[in-house]
């Protein structure tokens, strides 16, 4: 998320600011005060770090982190000031602030603390995800899944969590199927205890029965010693079956057995053992067509297929793309040692336009060979070649690779020329004389503007609101009734 919110009552101080996280290749929003801040926080979820001022009229820099801690908002926060103290400076660092400088502050430094904190937070956000998947308390928060396509699946999550019901998630291969059965678990009375795991296509066809219910000493050739199963392993925690419609229609009749008995026998047992499971399945093929052809039995699928959930492939919820390429950029970086903090405009339009048949785990490859490849600190459309080759053909992938500049010979440094730097959007501002439809604004339409700007510039101090606009207080007074301004502040007093 390369998205900076910038907040500061100077203008100036504001304008400068953005300018330098623009030219570093980030993409600056402004707030002029706290409430505002607080405010595009809550409606936008994708900024990657807050450069917060600490003297605001509004509301100040503290209270800020204080209002971002109680709704939870866990951005990064920079935080800047003109005067600055030790004290300052720890209660700062107390609630949670990542970096602390003194205006002014050289470009270098601000960007170092932007790409710093960024890249903090995300690998914050991939060690919370990857803790609470060992420790079996992995929740919908732990998930990128903010797509609406991924509601409906979150609800029927929460309500798988609250019984023990079997519960079958169907989807393709790579979708998140194994992240579903972890949020059941997770959020469930079972969180914390064991969640097993076992690909049911990966296991030899004659051990799937050993390694599902265990085996006795002598029960075959090889057999030394008692080998405890999976079932066993996941005693009074959750069995989860990824590619069920794998199994052996032999091992299937045991399966249905230890649903419906809640009884294993190991292989060479002589009796067999009461397990305690909580058992998910998953499947990439529907388990429906392989009962009507046979390959699948039909009462143990009418038994693992009590509680459905289908998770939808990615592109059904390219609203989570650019989420996911943060999250696996900001691993993958750290893993390989690079310092890649993002992904550029033009390459992340181009991840979104892809369909993605092999889902997040293609994704995920995809992001880790260009990172690996990288070495810039945003990646581009040309780290991408296999994805644009495949929308674009051959030709298209060898255009973008002729795009990159080679020089043809060595270039002194006394003739090395400056790098083009893109000029930002301009956004034109609407004229404040005019009224949304372009005609002039009515005098009394300005004059009342003009006074709720000076109360908010002077954070509601009336005589410095008087002297600001050249007026006595009695006539500043008889404007905010006659402007239908004077029962708001009263009410903001009160």
């Amino acid at each position: 998320m390369t998205r900076v919110l910038i907040v500061d009552d100077d203008p100036v101080q504001l304008r400068l600011t953005a300018e330098v996280a623009n030219r570093a290749g980030f993409k600056p929003l402004t707030a002029t005060g706290g409430l505002q801040a607080l405010t595009i926080l809550r409606d936008d979820h994708n900024i990657g770090a807050v450069i917060l001022d600490l003297v605001m009229p509004d509301l100040d820099g503290m209270a800020v982190m204080e209002a971002m801690a109680r709704e939870g908002l866990k951005h990064p926060v920079i935080i800047q000031t003109a005067h600055a103290s030790l004290e300052t400076v720890v209660t700062a660092m107390r609630q949670g602030a990542a970096d602390y400088f003194v205006k002014p502050v050289s470009p270098e430094r601000l960007i170092v603390s932007l790409r710093n904190a960024m890249k903090l937070d995300a690998l914050e956000a991939v060690v919370r995800a990857e803790r609470s998947r060992r420790t079996g308390t992995f929740t919908p928060a732990d998930m990128i899944a903010r797509a609406p396509a991924m509601a409906r699946v979150l609800t029927l999550c929460a309500k798988a969590a609250k019984s023990t019901i079997p519960v079958l998630i169907e989807g393709e291969t790579g979708a998140g199927k194994e992240l579903i059965a972890r949020i059941i678990q997770g959020t469930g009375d079972r969180a914390g205890k064991p969640f097993i795991t076992v690909n049911c296509g990966a296991i030899p066809p004659n051990l799937v029965e050993s390694v599902l219910f265990g085996h006795k000493k002598g029960a075959f050739t090889g057999a030394h010693a008692d080998q405890a199963g999976k079932f066993a392993e996941a005693h009074n925690g959750t069995l989860f079956l990824d590619e069920v419609g794998e199994l052996p229609l032999d091992t299937q009749v045991k399966l249905l057995r230890a649903l419906q008995e809640g009884e294993i026998e190991p292989v060479g047992a002589t009796r067999p053992e009461r397990v305690n499971v909580r058992l998910i399945s998953a499947t990439n093929r529907r388990l429906l067509n392989l009962a009507k052809s046979g390959e699948f039995r039909e009462d143990l699928y009418y038994r693992l297929n009590v509680f459905p959930i289908y998770v939808p492939p990615l592109r059904e919820r390219k609203e989570d793309i650019a989420e996911l390429v943060a999250h696996f950029t900001a691993r993958f970086s750290a893993e390989a040692g690079k310092r890649v903090i993002g992904v550029s405009p033009a390459a992340l339009a181009l991840l979104q336009s892809y369909d993605w048949p092999g889902n997040i785990r293609q994704l995920e490859n995809s992001v880790y060979r260009a990172i690996v490849l990288s070495d810039g600190a945003f990646l581009e459309t040309v780290d991408f070649p296999q994805i644009v080759a495949q929308l674009g053909g051959r030709e298209e992938a060898v255009r973008a690779l002729d795009t990159i500049t080679v020089p043809a010979a060595p270039t002194h440094i006394d003739n090395a020329t400056a790098r083009l730097r893109p000029m930002p959007e301009a956004i034109p501002a609407q004229d404040r004389f005019l009224d949304p439809s372009g005609e002039i604004s009515a005098l009394a339409d300005i004059e009342r503007a003009a006074i709720v700007f000076a109360i908010e510039h002077h954070g509601g101090r009336m005589s410095k609101v008087a002297r600001a606009l050249k007026i006595g207080r009695s006539t500043l007074y008889r404007k905010l009734h006659e402007y239908g301004l004077a029962e708001a502040l009263e009410s903001d007093a009160a």
